[in-house]
């Protein structure tokens, strides 16, 4: 069943409630409640079995700790031309564009995705570009490349560093939102910020992730 872009915003608004970020309040989501009930929902009621997770309502720690830098330091993205990567419910794009970045690229392979960018964005009266074409190795000449939560997979987390550091090299600002995870290149990196962060109980181990933003070493 191929869906449009309709049936998929009038599933977004009715399995999730407009709220603020905990740990970044100035910006309203579309977030679910529960996370299991929304996990099977997508595929009962869509019919879809192997329908990806709704990354895209929740507010991951990751990339909370990376909005809320953002938005006290908005000197990062001021004026810029941004991506946010694997951007999920946009949250880290949407403050990026709040701090007055010129233009905003948050990409996403999730249709869901995809439009809740585009419904969480209109929620806070900001513009950003929804993209599901960009893969890893890309590079449009971006100021500034910010990633949340992108370490929690083994060969993802290094193919994506990978490109993140190349992106570094040639002269790009590169910011990386992690609560702890496993496969963070910490030896590549150093820690710019790190903020106790509220989140899901029944997705992450405890109520409170500490979670940095990182940048990598000069």
């Amino acid at each position: 069943m191929r869906l449009s872009p309709g049936d998929r915003a009038a599933f977004i608004r009715a399995e999730t409630r407009l709220l603020p970020t905990p740990h970044a309040p100035e910006i309203r989501l579309h977030l679910a409640d529960e996370a299991t009930a929304l996990w099977q929902k997508t595929e009962e009621e869509l019919g879809e079995i192997g329908l990806p997770p709704p990354f895209w309502a929740f507010a991951w720690a990751g990339g909370q700790a990376l909005a809320r830098y953002i938005l006290d330091h908005p000197e990062e993205v001021a004026g810029k031309k941004v991506l946010d990567f694997a951007s999920g419910s946009g949250l880290v794009a949407i403050a990026a564009a709040m701090a007055g970045a010129i233009s905003v690229d948050a990409c996403d392979i999730d249709a869901f995705a995809i439009e809740s960018m585009r419904l969480n964005a209109e929620a806070n009266g900001v513009r950003i570009m929804p993209r599901s074409d960009l893969a890893v190795g890309a590079d449009e000449g971006w100021d500034v490349a910010l990633a949340g939560d992108v370490s929690y997979e083994q060969d993802m987390a290094q193919t994506v560093t990978d490109w993140l550091e190349t992106l570094h090299r040639r002269g790009a600002r590169v910011l990386i939102g992690d609560p702890g995870r496993t496969y963070l290149a910490r030896d590549r990196l150093e820690q710019v910020a790190e903020y106790r962060v509220p989140v899901t109980r029944a997705l992450e181990d405890c109520e409170i992730k500490r979670s940095g933003v990182w940048r990598f070493r000069s």
